[in-house]
């Protein structure tokens, strides 16, 4: 952040497009939607962030569409800017914008969501093409909310997960250690079912009202967003359930039902803060400050319950 635009451009090696030879950076962004609060907070916090350091930016809204995202990538690649931020729609289909941009000398930073097939890559095993990862930590985020499930239920019991959007790398990795702190106590949780909620209070407010149709007995719901579990919660409450539910994300939803009871924990993530970092590590990079190869950059997700509600200001 010390260095002036006046040092922007190719330092030290740095790769850059032809927009620092004007002395100025330009930095694409493919946000993979803008409609979503958490995407579309991530994106203020990138152009805050930009704001400050004088960045240019040329965002375009992938609308959730893998296809438009493919679109919106060659449409930068024509602009040329001296880096793109890419939060994938499909970490699959990702790897090929990535090697896109790459082919043509374009360094890129993916946001919030791993490059590459989840079953076959660990996530700090940052795709090789990328100049960074920066994201929460999805697994230890996963593992933080099956600590939420124990507290609440140190005997176990029965569970059932309800699952983000299909080709998001997030879904399985925020379950993949989620039941890791259970066995390393000797507790079982049963996992009966995992249907989709599709991010949605209303998706998964349908899937939970099936899942307690089918199991009325179910002890725990872990919806992997808050938007999820507000959904999941207000199915709780009209089966007359005593299920616990617990969410994933830090969002005003998640607060309130933590707040309010319904909801007995989640996992505070901060997307302006995502999104400022991200900003900052591409400029870094492409100033020379701190050049970066294939790294993975994170920021610590705590665990929020009634008693420590008050540490997560919502960012979404």
């Amino acid at each position: 952040m010390a260095l002036g635009l006046a040092a922007c451009g190719e330092v030290d090696g740095a790769e850059s497009g032809s927009g620092s030879d004007s002395g100025e950076l330009t930095v694409g962004v493919s946000n993979l939607g803008l409609s979503f609060p958490f995407p579309s907070a991530i994106g203020e916090g990138i152009k805050a962030r930009a704001d400050e350091l004088g960045v240019t930016i040329v965002e375009l809204d992938a609308q959730s569409d893998t296809e438009k995202q493919s679109n919106d990538v060659q449409d930068l690649i024509g602009q040329a800017p001296d880096g793109v931020l890419l939060l994938p729609v499909d970490s699959g289909v990702a790897v090929g914008l990535v090697d896109q941009l790459r082919g043509a000398d374009i360094p890129v930073v993916a946001v919030a969501s791993q490059v590459g097939d989840p079953s076959e890559r660990d996530l700090e095993d940052v795709y090789e093409e990328l100049t960074a990862l920066v994201t929460q930590d999805e697994l230890a985020a996963g593992r933080t909310a099956g600590e939420l499930a124990l507290q609440a239920l140190p005997e176990g019991g029965k569970l059932a997960v309800v699952e983000g959007a299909a080709g998001f790398a997030e879904v399985e990795l925020r379950f993949a250690e989620f039941l890791d702190p259970a066995e390393e106590a000797g507790v079982t949780f049963d996992v009966v079912a995992r249907q989709p909620g599709d991010w949605t209070v209303e998706g998964a407010q349908g899937a939970c009202q099936n899942l307690l149709a089918s199991n009325p007995d179910l002890d725990v719901l872990y919806a992997e967003s808050d938007d999820m579990a507000v959904g999941c919660a207000q199915a709780v409450e009209s089966a007359g359930s005593d299920a616990v539910v617990i969410g994933i994300g830090g969002s005003q939803l998640g607060i309130d039902g933590v707040e309010s009871g319904s909801v007995y924990g989640t996992v505070c993530f901060k997307p302006r803060d995502l999104g400022e970092l991200a900003m900052q590590v591409i400029y870094d990079h492409l100033t020379g400050e701190e050049t970066r190869e294939a790294e993975f950059v994170s920021y610590e997700t705590p665990a929020i319950t009634a008693d420590n509600v008050d540490d997560c200001d919502p960012q979404w």
